[in-house]
């Protein structure tokens, strides 16, 4: 099959080339998915898991990607919950290669059937993003109707999806950017907008909940904005930063078959928007990875046809 494949770390982005590689093989409780459109995170090439196995070893050459959406090619020993032909999205584990590829392996509960009217590409773009958004603002920050939630970037892949699921529960939405987000920011549902570059983010006052991707000075002056006892949640990098008498979690998406299943229910339903970029053939997801970089919506991978 064609994969995009990476040698070794030191190559970058500039490793990324298209190669015959080997047909995946169905573990006991595996799917083959065979992939109609695939994400990325463009910061994963930097990720132990893209070079090792679970077990420390070496697993080069890798294939990058861990969003994927297609069709179930193939079920392995002892597979249930899914058919083979039944549509799918979902993640692929962190330690294994991934979904640039014409094929993938993915264990059977880190997917959920996608809808039959929900693009291949939503479902490409919606997983971790997704179920980020989701683990952040209510497993993790707890967040309660009238609460107010300081959400970064929130015309980016994680953060406008945070920003429609915490308006939709009833809190106040501030949202940060660039200028040029605003607009995108406050039609998704955020009541107010903090460009980072013009405007000072300790005016907006105290808020009960920061989601924070920027990581770096933005995470830690937004300690100083959380009110005594609230929460700060950033996906970046872990920090000492803490807001005062409150909790600060850095945190790893995991993989929910049961949450997956209800962000694409609200995908159809229309009450959730994901915000799908450029579209790339297999062949240029190097490309993509360099325009994933500079925002503008998540770009998507298209492999397979429907």
């Amino acid at each position: 099959m064609k994969a995009i494949t990476v040698k070794d770390q030191a190559a970058g982005l500039g490793g990324l080339t298209l190669t015959d590689h080997p047909y995946p093989h169905a573990a006991e409780n595996d799917v083959i998915v065979r992939v109609c459109a695939a994400g990325f995170t463009p910061g994963e090439l930097d990720w132990p898991g893209t070079w090792t196995n679970r077990a420390g070893r070496d697993r080069t050459p890798s294939v990058p990607g861990h969003e994927v959406s297609g069709v179930v090619a193939e079920l392995g020993y002892g597979t249930t919950g899914l058919t083979v032909g039944q549509r799918v999205f979902g993640l692929v584990d962190w330690t294994r290669d991934g979904s640039l590829a014409e094929f993938t392996a993915v264990e059977a509960r880190n997917l959920a059937p996608l809808p039959a009217d929900v693009d291949h590409t939503v479902g490409a773009a919606l997983p971790i993003s997704g179920l980020t958004a989701w683990q952040a603002l209510f497993d993790h920050a707890q967040l309660k109707p009238g609460q107010t939630v300081l959400i970064h970037g929130a015309a980016g892949g994680v953060g406008s999806i945070a920003v429609q699921l915490a308006y939709q529960a009833g809190a106040r939405v501030i949202g940060t950017g660039r200028a040029g987000n605003r607009d995108t920011a406050l039609d998704l549902g955020a009541h107010a907008f903090v460009d980072l570059e013009t405007e000072r983010l300790e005016d907006i006052g105290e808020v009960d909940a920061v989601l924070d991707v920027f990581g770096g000075e933005i995470l830690q002056r937004s300690a100083g904005v959380v009110r005594a006892g609230g929460t700060l949640v950033t996906i970046s990098e872990p920090t000492e930063a803490r807001p005062r008498d409150g909790r600060t979690i850095f945190f790893v998406v995991e993989a929910d078959r049961v949450r997956l299943a209800e962000l694409a229910k609200l995908v159809r339903e229309g009450s959730l928007r994901v915000l799908v970029g450029s579209l790339y053939p297999l062949a240029d997801a190097p490309a993509a990875f360099n325009s994933g970089r500079r925002g503008g919506g998540k770009p998507v991978i298209v492999v397979n046809e429907n």
